[in-house]
């Protein structure tokens, strides 16, 4: 599996990562044949939150790891284990807020490691948007006892622009190495908007401050979610009908290497020179197989623009 330094340590770590945000209604014994399957395909990175399944993702993550590690011990120091905080779901009805106040997350991560059931988490992210009231020097000092205790060892976000990361990093003292961003061959935003400059198109909207430069300009891996799907959180466009042209490219490229359509749109996605991670969210090991081969592929300049083009997207 091809790896991914992060950081100003240059840790390897798997280019694909396995999230675990649909891992809720899996058995103990699938989760199990999963988990395998990652860790023979050379994924050795799982992303967790305590927002996924109300926390329900974890403690099933954490059971079926736990006895993991019973039987091989040595695993724990190769494995790398993320999680996020900061969305409070607040009733049934799926409304939500954002707390990402000291004591909220130094409750949460303690919560978090017990559901676990580890000593330390080698990422914490604060997850999804940063909260409107969030008061970085409290985020600072909780990082910083957290990272004294030893309970976290790297630390990062999730969907923040680069003026919400300079506010965190004018106070907080730990590199900030990981930003989590949608992106997907049908959902290319960051990408359209530095091949758009100076034009009136729509793909010229800048909606998210350049964070796909500003995170190479930091050394900030930027770990792509919902890789195979488009819009947000909507349907997948592989095998979709409403993208007959995208899937006829994807399809040829994927018969030319000898791979599936999954591998092809994790290997767009790492074709990028930004140092990405996919975070592959399927829980079915025959897909997370054959996705993860999309690692070690590298697609030519003309099939990268091949694609990029049949998903609808026109060059100026």
């Amino acid at each position: 599996m091809k790896q991914i330094a992060i950081g100003p340590e240059k840790n390897p770590r798997s280019a694909a990562v396995q999230g675990c945000m649909r891992i809720a209604n899996l058995s103990e014994e699938a989760l199990d044949r999963l988990i395998k399957t990652d860790l023979e395909n050379g994924v050795t990175f799982f992303d967790n939150a305590d927002i996924y399944g109300q926390t329900a993702c974890e403690t099933l993550f954490g059971k079926v790891f736990g006895k993991v590690l019973a039987r091989q011990p040595e695993l724990r120091d190769k494995i790398t284990l993320q999680t996020k905080l900061g969305i409070i779901r607040v009733n049934d009805e799926l409304e939500k807020a954002y707390n990402l106040s000291k004591e909220y997350i130094l409750k949460t991560v303690d919560a978090s490691l017990k559901r676990l059931q580890t000593d330390h988490l080698d990422y914490l992210l604060l997850h999804r948007r940063p909260d409107a009231l969030v008061e970085p020097q409290e985020v600072a000092e909780a990082f910083e006892q957290l990272h004294e205790q030893g309970k976290v060892l790297h630390f990062g976000v999730s969907n923040h622009n680069p003026y919400q990361i300079e506010l965190l990093k004018k106070y907080v003292q730990q590199p900030l190495e990981v930003n989590q961003l949608q992106l997907s061959i049908a959902f290319t935003g960051m990408i359209d908007a530095g091949l758009n400059v100076n034009m009136t198109v729509n793909g010229a909207v800048n909606r998210d401050g350049g964070i796909l430069d500003y995170c190479r300009l930091n050394d900030i891996t930027i770990q792509a979610w919902s890789p195979f799907q488009y819009g947000f959180v909507k349907d997948v466009f592989l095998n979709n009908p409403k993208f007959p042209g995208l899937n006829k490219i994807i399809d040829e490229i994927a018969a030319k290497y000898g791979v599936s359509n999954n591998a092809i749109a994790v290997a767009w996605i790492l074709r990028h020179p930004a140092n990405l991670q996919v975070i592959l969210g399927t829980t079915n090991v025959t897909r997370a197989t054959e996705s993860a081969k999309g690692a070690d592929l590298e697609l030519t300049r003309d099939e990268w623009y091949d694609i990029y083009r049949a998903a609808g997207n026109e060059l100026p």
